[in-house]
């Protein structure tokens, strides 16, 4: 009986959470994170992930991996690494795919505890009834609080990821590296495409001594700039209702076109390939 109980007060909480987030209106807002979901099934290759980055599975499942091997279902949460490219596949179930991302920085991981070297790139476990409260009041609080104290509040979830044993976490967070100081720098203007001497100004740093450093992260100056367009233009494609035409020209591509190949040459399906995925029959 007193398992019957938690599960039914766990699911409620769960319940909660999805009809908050679904009585935001999203688009209207700039919020500390994004709410993805889907009628069809999404699969996403080379999916960029920049920054440590939690997602709570609140309806369907998600798996990643080349082959789907990591499987989250509804009530799941999986705590990502930063990554230059992986496989996603978003699942209907009864109704739909419903997700909650939040992006975190490197200063959110500051004073949690202490930092651990782990090659695991990613961590799984349960949306438990704390989490969930604390999710919903991180999404209501987001509608009010000021963008300065986003990262206090981000931190919270941190630690109580950490409380509940989810240690790991600490091994998602890297110092900054320079490219993601660069794609920081190209996001706040994604439809400029900054010259590379610029970029250089900017990071005080030579032109040779910059693409040597890259090179050592594994990544190029088009790499990063690909990464900071398309992400966006994948971003806007699953939480806006703006035309691909809109997208295209926030991302910084002269042409729907042009953008709808690079699109599909990054992610394995056209923008409005996705936009189907999003619509009811």
């Amino acid at each position: 009986m007193a398992f019957t109980k938690m599960i039914t007060h766990t699911s409620v909480t769960m319940n909660n959470l999805i009809n908050t987030i679904k009585a935001i209106n999203t688009e209207d807002h700039t919020l500390p994170f994004a709410v993805y979901s889907s009628i069809k099934e999404q699969h996403l290759l080379n999916v960029p992930i920049v920054k440590p980055l939690f997602i709570a599975v609140l309806d369907g499942d998600k798996k990643l991996g080349k082959h789907g091997e990591i499987v989250c279902h509804a009530g799941d949460f999986i705590f990502l690494s930063d990554s230059p490219a992986i496989n996603m596949r978003n699942i209907p179930k009864e109704k739909e795919y419903f997700a909650l991302l939040i992006e975190f920085e490197y200063e959110d991981f500051i004073g949690i505890g202490p930092h651990t070297v782990s090659e695991q790139s990613f961590s799984i476990g349960e949306i438990s009834t704390p989490l969930a409260k604390c999710l919903q009041q991180f999404v209501e609080w987001s509608l009010f609080s000021p963008q300065a104290m986003w990262s206090l509040r981000r931190k919270e979830i941190l630690q109580l990821l950490y409380h509940l044993g989810y240690k790991d976490i600490l091994s998602m967070a890297a110092p900054h590296k320079l490219g993601q100081k660069i794609h920081a720098i190209l996001s706040e203007q994604p439809s400029v495409d900054l010259a590379l001497a610029t970029i250089c100004q900017k990071v005080a740093m030579s032109e040779s001594t910059l693409r040597r450093r890259l090179t050592a992260e594994g990544t190029t100056i088009q790499e990063i700039k690909d990464q900071v367009k398309l992400g966006l233009g994948l971003h806007l494609l699953q939480t806006s209702s703006h035309s691909i035409v809109y997208i295209a020209e926030q991302c910084g591509y002269q042409s729907q076109s042009r953008f709808t190949s690079r699109f599909k040459e990054r992610f394995g399906l056209t923008p409005s390939a996705l936009r189907k995925t999003k619509e009811k029959n």
